[in-house]
């Protein structure tokens, strides 16, 4: 068992003689994450604290600091405007902190516990853009393998309000690498899982492609795809049944929405194809570069109020062009009205106007004469 002192970590804490500690901005399964001040860079970045070790036998130790370390590793692999990036993994007292970009912002998590759902048009630009960042993680071997709305992050102040980004790498690996994992553990969280991980296979680039769509489904629907439920084993049951609700807000994304969360994983689009359908679903094609690397836009092309904070909803971002928008489809001409046939040739033309009164006044004429006839 590891028995020794451990600091007490609080505000104007240091770390590895660098970093800062100021406030406590959350936490989650792996540890805290601080705000803190790079005093050699002069800026402030988010760092994760890994949950306590003291008490855990060596081994038990070494596997949470091994994990961050890997977790720091990954994730630095990356490189990409809607991810946040990683920048250092150093050790305090023994134990490693992950340094990352600090990204004033909201999840979309806490923007749902705000507004209940968002629109169509602003959730398709967030899956665009994450579906962007993720694309680049696999093609470098990287599998997220725990999308959900709490790790999409979008900035609510500052220069760059509106941008999504990607967050948490931290059950990341390498497709590459052998899975220190036993069969049929299940990784990710249950809301989120593809049928076939619910099932206890290994995550995939197809997973990622699945729990994406299932977040963005939850994202306007206003709840998961497998519904809600307390009990978190009847989730992972139904998501190893695929038993989706079908969709009733997603409009215009509901097929991609549904082609994501294919069952079958080879049936899903890869993660650079969910991200053209997207586009081409919602704002037509060659969309991409008004949407990626733009921050999220309502559809006059404002900051939405749940994604900013304070003045800065409302406000029309310098950074990016119009919205645009995919060009709805005109309905087919009406097939003309057969043409009255005048004369012998029947031209099959309908008759001008001056002709149409000549007739009128003629017939009326010969009317009045028979009329008087029969009078006299």
């Amino acid at each position: 068992m590891i028995d020794r002192p451990r600091p007490i970590v609080g505000p104007d804490y240091l770390v590895a003689g660098r970093y800062r500690l100021q406030s406590k901005l959350g936490g989650g399964g792996m540890g805290a994450v601080w705000l803190a001040h790079d005093r050699l860079l002069d800026r402030d970045v988010a760092i994760k604290q890994v949950l306590s070790t003291a008490g855990l036998d060596e081994a038990e130790a070494r596997t949470i600091r091994d994990r961050i370390v890997h977790e720091g590793r990954v994730a630095a692999k990356l490189s990409h405007e809607h991810a946040i990036a990683v920048y250092d993994v150093v050790l305090e007292a023994g134990e490693p902190w992950l340094v990352m970009e600090h990204l004033p912002s909201r999840s979309v998590a806490r923007a749902l516990g705000l507004v209940n759902a968002l629109p169509v048009i602003e959730v398709a630009q967030i899956g665009a853009q994450v579906a962007d960042a993720l694309a680049a993680a696999h093609t470098v071997g990287i599998v997220h393998r725990d999308i959900k709305p709490g790790n999409i992050l979008v900035a609510d102040r500052g220069p760059g309000v509106g941008m999504a980004k990607l967050s948490d790498f931290g059950i990341s690996r390498n497709v590459t690498e052998a899975s220190d994992e036993p069969d049929g553990m299940i990784t990710g969280t249950p809301a989120y899982l593809p049928p076939e991980v619910a099932r206890g296979a290994q995550p995939t680039a197809a997973s990622d492609v699945f729990s994406l769509g299932a977040t963005l489904y939850t994202a306007i629907e206003g709840q998961p795809p497998f519904g809600m439920d307390d009990d978190s084993d009847a989730i992972v049951e139904r998501a190893a049944m695929a038993q989706i609700n079908p969709p009733t807000r997603s409009g215009a994304l509901t097929r991609v929405l549904l082609h994501m969360m294919e069952p079958a994983p080879q049936r899903r689009p890869s993660m650079a194809q969910a991200r053209e359908e997207i586009l081409a679903a919602v704002f037509g094609p060659g969309a991409a570069g008004n949407i990626l690397g733009a921050p999220v836009r309502t559809e006059d092309g404002t900051i939405p109020a749940w994604a900013a904070r304070n003045s800065a909803a409302g406000l029309r971002s310098p950074r990016s062009g119009p919205l645009p928008r995919r060009a709805r489809s005109q309905p087919p001409n009406p097939a003309p009205a057969p043409a009255q046939q005048i004369g012998r040739g029947g031209s099959g033309q309908s008759p001008s106007p001056t002709v149409a009164v000549t007739i009128g006044l003629l017939i009326g004429l010969v009317i009045i004469i028979v009329i008087l006839m029969m009078v006299m």
